[in-house]
């Protein structure tokens, strides 16, 4: 069995017994930032209403919304309605009939 007495704990709050708040959010701030950075090293990405504006499927970040919301967007087959859907090389995407296929290059290191 794992020993755990080395673990952090928060703090408790004599009057009430909860944990301080500070020291929960933080710990889970400091997680999440380390996951999003390793996912954003690991492969390049972009998100959905982004992508639109670039191919020129949405000619603003408004258009782009609407389309997305209104279930006219999908994803490898699927609807999304997510505009925030993060896009990895090999996502196909299709619009009211027009499609892509997201790929990325590398720029070069100077």
């Amino acid at each position: 069995m794992p020993d755990h007495s080395s673990a952090k704990k928060p703090e408790l709050d004599a009057a009430t017994g909860d944990a301080s708040k500070g020291d929960v959010a933080s710990a889970h701030t400091a997680s999440d930032d380390s996951l999003e950075q390793e996912q954003a090293e690991a492969a390049p990405s972009l998100r959905l209403d982004d992508a639109l504006k670039f191919f020129g499927i949405a000619s603003t970040g408004g258009h782009a919304k609407f389309l997305i919301q209104q279930g006219k967007v999908r994803v490898n087959g699927k609807v999304e309605t997510r505009r925030k859907h993060r896009l990895v090389a090999g996502d196909k995407v299709t619009v009211l009939g027009e499609g892509f296929v997201m790929e990325f290059e590398r720029n070069p290191e100077p």
